[in-house]
């Protein structure tokens, strides 16, 4: 579609919320400075979108999708072919995460403590980027035999969702390490107890 180009106002629109909702708030960023950023009008603005919520929804959906394609990339890429190893590479994908210098936590807990009601439209993009990201680790553990996947999914969710959190409030550098441990012991005890790929 022309208006989802990544030349079009419209993405460039999204690009900037994105950055300055994660950076400082929702509720901190008005959309002068998103205009500013862009270097449109507000009328240029209301051509794409009706109000900063619909802004605001859009930049998550966006941040939603393009989150799950890369965090799917960056399993193979860390874990290769086999699906225990991408399981382990979970842990691999969130420290490069939580160690970049952009780090703030996870845009979508962020929405979701902000606009703390169930029912909010912010909050509902929150919870389905979660059961998104969970259903991936579920296929996951599927593919790898796990004797629960779906068990074994909610536990390194909120190991992974654990991690971002604490890194993010307490800037504990040895965050991962815990969470790796952690998951280690999920991993372990809902594997198949075979010998490791490529182990005689």
């Amino acid at each position: 579609m022309p208006n989802s180009t990544p030349n079009s106002t419209r993405h460039r629109l999204i690009e900037s919320a994105i950055r300055r909702f994660y950076r400082d708030g929702f509720r901190n960023v008005g959309i002068d400075q998103v205009l500013a950023d862009v270097g449109i009008s507000k009328t240029a603005f209301y051509k794409h979108f009706e109000s900063k919520d619909e802004l605001m929804l859009a930049a998550l959906e966006a941040r939603n999708v393009w989150l799950q394609e890369t965090f799917r990339d960056m399993i193979r890429s860390h874990g290769g072919p086999d699906p225990a190893a991408q399981l382990r590479g979970l842990f691999d994908v969130v420290e490069r995460v939580i160690n970049s210098d952009e780090f703030q936590g996870c845009i979508f807990v962020n929405a979701a403590m902000e606009f703390p009601l169930a029912h909010e439209p912010a909050h509902l993009a929150a919870a389905e980027h979660k059961r998104a990201i969970e259903s991936i680790v579920r296929e996951l553990a599927a593919e790898a035999n796990a004797d629960d996947p779906a068990a074994m999914a909610q536990d390194l969710c909120l190991i992974i969702e654990g991690a971002y959190v604490t890194r993010q409030v307490t800037g504990d550098p040895q965050t991962i390490a815990i969470a790796r441990r952690v998951a280690e012991s999920v991993i372990g005890k809902r594997l198949p107890t075979t010998a490791p790929s490529g182990v005689a």
